[in-house]
């Protein structure tokens, strides 16, 4: 591609709304990517918290000391969350002295339910702008292209010859705007789908442990109650 033709000079020279158009599409992007990294981070961490807190849970460890311990940390998230919320609310319950073991499991239950809506809306932070940039960044960048051809057919009209260096800088500069929407929208939809799916494995793996918390304290309060 000539100088004359260059990417940069082409922006340069875009119209004042195809520039901002422009400057929109490399906003999203930025933003995307922040969020990208930031989200890749902190579901990567929820992960190894939920993978080291069930080879805790599971060694047989006393659920009393586990609570103990967890409950001390300056910040408690994760499937940690849901354990201490339903451990918790057992606690209370049992010192209620609520006699009947469905209504203290169905308690615990409702606890860690709570926690676990918590939990999810956490962990889909910029899920939503990811896929808002997803859908309407090559919307956009379509915008700005549109308005930039019609400026170039526009500007033909007080060319008495119409040769393709007269077309053709106008019509590539607004073919950019195109491109910068699809190098927004295209990383946001792959991560949205991505994250979303690793967001979904996540809460089905605390809808499981909350399912076999909840029974093995329905065990516990029953095993109490024959004694």
């Amino acid at each position: 591609m000539s100088a004359e033709l260059s990417i940069f000079d082409l922006v340069l020279e875009a119209s004042l709304l195809v520039k901002f158009v422009m400057l929109v599409l490399l906003g999203f992007s930025v933003a995307c990517w922040a969020m990208i990294f930031q989200r890749r981070h902190a579901l990567n961490l929820a992960k190894k918290q939920l993978k080291s807190f069930e080879d805790k849970f599971w060694s047989g460890a006393d659920l009393s000391k586990l609570y103990s311990e967890i409950s001390v940390k300056n910040q408690i998230q994760g499937i940690e969350s849901l354990f201490v919320a339903g451990f918790k609310e057992f606690a209370r319950l049992r010192k209620s002295k609520i006699t009947n073991p469905q209504v203290i499991v169905d308690g615990t239950h409702r606890a860690m339910r709570v926690a676990l809506s918590r939990e999810v809306d956490s962990l889909e932070i910029h899920l939503p702008f990811m896929a808002t940039v997803g859908s309407i960044s090559p919307y956009i960048g379509l915008f700005g292209t549109v308005w930039g051809i019609m400026n170039s057919f526009i500007g033909l009209g007080s060319v008495q010859q119409a040769t393709l260096a007269t077309v053709a800088p106008g019509i590539a500069e607004a073919l950019i705007a195109t491109a910068m929407g699809l190098f927004a929208a295209i990383p946001a939809v792959m991560a949205f789908n991505r994250f979303s799916h690793k967001v979904e494995k996540l809460e089905n793996s605390y809808g499981n442990f909350m399912e076999e918390f909840s029974s093995i304290l329905q065990r516990q309060t029953a095993i109490e109650q024959q004694t």
